[in-house]
C-alpha cells in the first residue's frame, strides 16, 4: 500500500501542475444562467475538480451583498441610511479632523466617510470595534464625512455590519442568510458560519500565483473567523451589534458562481419581483449614476468608477477607464481581488445580461492603473466567456 501511495502522490502533484487555475464564468439573463467555463482543480492535494457551483470566497464582491441587506433591511424600515450611524453602534462615530459631522451609513458604504485601512481592518473576536476606530490612521483628512473624497475603505464594512445588527437586533451571517441567500433560494455564508458540512467540503482552495495555499484549504477551514489570542474560536457568546468584523464582511461571503449569477438576476428582475422596493432600488442606482456625473479624475484611475452603495460601473470610456468587456457597454456590480483571486458579479440593467466569475492564482496588482483597473488574465477569461456566448 506505501509502494502504491509513493506512486500515486507524485503523479497527482504532477497532474495539478498542468491544470490551469481553478476557474468558472456563469452568464445570466432574466430568464436563466448558463456555465460557460468551468476548469482547474478546486483543490490540488486531493486532485479534486471545480464544479460550476463550488463556494469561493468572493472577496469584495461580499460588499454589494452587504449593500443589498441593507437596503432590504431599509424596506423592513428597521434602517435608514442617512441616520447617524452612531445611533445604531451605541457609541459615537467621528472623524478627529470633523467631530462635529456625523457619519452615516449611506457615507460609509460609498467610502466618502474619511475613513483608511492603514490602521487596518480585521478586528478579531474579543478586540474592540471602537477602539480600532480611535486610532488615529484609520482617519485622514479629504474633507468631512458625505464630502470626503473617495478612498476605498475596507475598514467601513465592520462598522456598516455591525450597525445592521444592532438595528435588527440579528447576527450578520443571520441578516444576509434571511434577507437575501434564502429568498433567492442560495446556499452560501459568511466566513463558513452558516455552511453546513457538505458544503464546506466542496470549498475552493484559494491559491497565490506562486502556488502557495492563500485560504480555504481544510487546514483553514478548522477556524475561518478571526480571534484573538487566548480566545477559544467559537460564536457561542457573541453580541450582534459588538464587532461584526469576525464574519469578514469586506470580503468573507463564500459562494458558488451559479448562486452568484442567481443574485444578478434578482437585481435584473427587482422591479417585478419585489427583491427591492422601487425606492429603494432607484436609492441604490442614482448613488452611482450621481457619483459618475461628478467624477473626477483621480477617483476613475482608481478603478472605482461611480461608487455608489456598494456597487459601482464598469465601463471603458470617461470618466471610466476600465476594458474588462471592451465593448463600449456599461455594467454595473462589484469585482474582487484578495488571496490570488479575481472575481466580479456585472450585469446590464438595460440589456437583461450578467456575468459571475473567478479565477485563482492572479499575481498581486500593481497598484498602477494605467488603462484598466482588472489584470490581463481576468480579461483573458471574459473574452474566452463572450466567445463561447456567440457560439
Amino acid at each position: 500500500m506505501i509502494a502504491v501511495c509513493g506512486s500515486i502522490l507524485p503523479a497527482l502533484a504532477q497532474a495539478a501542475e498542468s491544470m490551469p487555475p481553478a476557474s468558472v464564468v456563469v452568464a445570466f439573463d432574466r430568464e436563466g444562467l448558463r456555465p460557460l467555463i468551468v476548469e482547474g482543480l478546486a483543490n490540488k492535494d486531493s486532485g479534486r475538480a471545480v464544479a460550476a457551483n463550488d463556494p469561493v470566497r468572493i472577496a469584495s464582491i461580499s460588499k454589494l451583498i452587504m449593500a443589498l441587506t441593507a437596503l432590504r433591511l431599509m424596506d423592513e424600515g428597521k434602517l435608514d441610511l442617512e441616520r447617524d450611524v452612531s445611533d445604531y453602534l451605541g457609541w459615537t462615530l467621528r472623524s478627529p479632523y470633523h467631530p462635529q459631522v456625523p457619519v452615516t451609513l449611506a457615507h460609509l458604504l460609498s467610502h466618502r466617510a474619511g475613513l483608511s485601512d492603514a490602521a487596518g481592518y480585521i478586528i478579531p473576536l474579543g478586540e474592540s470595534l471602537e477602539a480600532k476606530l480611535a486610532e488615529p490612521a484609520a482617519w485622514r483628512d479629504t474633507g468631512p464625512p458625505g464630502e470626503a473624497a473617495f478612498e476605498y475603505a475596507n475598514l467601513g464594512s465592520p462598522l456598516v455590519a455591525t450597525a445592521l445588527e444592532a438595528a435588527s437586533g440579528e447576527r450578520y451571517d443571520a441578516l444576509l442568510e434571511r434577507l437575501v441567500f434564502a429568498p433567492l433560494g442560495i446556499a452560501a455564508c459568511v466566513n463558513w458560519t452558516r455552511c453546513d458540512e457538505a458544503t464546506k467540503a466542496r470549498a475552493v482552495t484559494l491559491y497565490r500565483h506562486t502556488g502557495e495555499v492563500a485560504r480555504d484549504d481544510p487546514a483553514d477551514l478548522e477556524c475561518p473567523i478571526p480571534v484573538a489570542e487566548g480566545l477559544a474560536c467559537t460564536l457561542d457568546d457573541y453580541v450582534p451589534g459588538t464587532n461584526a468584523s469576525v464574519f469578514s464582511p469586506q470580503g468573507g461571503v463564500r459562494i458558488g458562481m451559479v448562486d452568484l449569477a442567481k443574485i444578478g438576476q434578482a437585481m435584473l428582475r427587482a422591479e417585478e419581483t419585489g427583491f427591492l422596493t422601487e425606492k429603494a432600488l432607484l436609492i441604490w442606482i442614482y448613488a452611482m449614476i450621481n457619483t459618475v456625473n461628478s467624477e473626477t479624475r483621480g477617483e476613475a484611475a482608481a478603478g472605482f468608477c461611480g461608487y455608489g452603495l456598494g456597487a459601482y460601473i464598469r465601463h471603458n470610456s470617461p470618466p471610466c477607464r476600465d476594458d474588462l468587456f471592451a465593448d463600449g457597454q456599461e455594467r454595473i456590480g462589484h469585482g474582487g481581488e484578495a488571496y490570488g483571486l479575481r472575481s466580479g458579479l456585472w450585469f446590464d440593467l438595460g440589456g437583461g445580461t450578467g456575468f459571475a466569475y473567478f479565477i485563482t492564482e492572479v499575481p498581486p496588482p500593481s497598484g498602477v492603473v494605467e488603462t484598466s483597473a482588472s489584470d490581463p488574465r481576468e480579461q483573458a477569461l471574459i473574452a474566452r466567456a463572450r466567445a463561447l456566448m456567440e457560439q
